[in-house]
């Protein structure tokens, strides 16, 4: 009898649309081939072949890593600004403050004093 393995998490299985791909890699793909090809054949008659053909795979690899790459779950593009978020538009020294209640306690207890010794002045003048 046949033995199949079966995942035990299926929030992890991923539904293939064609070529046991996603739709997200063929997209992806597509878009790769699409941009690594024109860049291949404009450059090919500038630079020459293995120069273009170095030049294609440099223009197709941004691509493939949005495709294949993801971390946590989160496909590459969320990691990404996951990571710029972090490293360029918070601040690096976050200090750790916290609110004495106490001494909240203790100006507010100075305030009423003084409200109160204000308000015996003020009835006695009257």
């Amino acid at each position: 009898m046949p033995y199949v393995k079966m995942p035990k998490d299926l929030s992890k299985v991923k539904t293939k649309v064609a070529l046991n791909l996603t739709k997200r890699q063929l997209i992806c793909f597509g878009l790769a081939a699409a941009t690594a090809g024109t860049a291949f054949f404009t450059l090919k008659g500038l630079v020459g072949n293995s120069a273009a053909g170095m030049l294609m795979i440099v223009v197709a690899l941004p691509f493939f890593l949005a495709a294949m790459y993801e971390k946590d779950g989160q496909p590459f593009e969320k990691v990404l600004k996951n990571a710029l978020k972090t490293f360029m538009l918070r601040i690096k020294k976050r200090p750790y403050k916290t609110q004495n209640y106490y001494d909240l306690l203790v100006k507010q207890a100075d305030l009423e004093s003084e409200v109160s010794s204000i308000a015996k002045t003020y009835k006695k003048n009257n």
